[in-house]
């Protein structure tokens, strides 16, 4: 693959992403039942419980991503320009 298309392929990827990501309800069993129990009542906790489980999710794949991005910048400021002999 040339690199290039690299930055294209990644950008495909995230808007893949956005645009099918469906809602998600990452919660053990326990904690689940007592966030149904608590928005039945009235409650807004179980939807704060969700989102904060959610957000500890995302943490570790957006360091991730910022290292993934630190290291292919830094490999490519090690590369020596390639001159096209079609280009003038």
């Amino acid at each position: 693959m040339k690199s290039k298309y690299v930055p294209f392929l990644m950008l495909m990827v995230l808007l893949v992403g956005v645009f099918l990501a469906t809602e998600v309800a990452a919660q053990c069993a326990m904690c689940s039942l007592n966030a149904e129990n608590s928005t039945t009542n009235g409650n807004t906790q179980g939807k704060g419980l969700n989102d904060g489980i959610l957000f500890l999710l995302a943490i570790p794949y957006l360091i991730a991503v910022g290292v993934g991005i630190l290291w292919y910048k830094k490999y490519r400021k090690n590369q020596p320009k390639r001159v096209s002999p079609f280009e003038r």
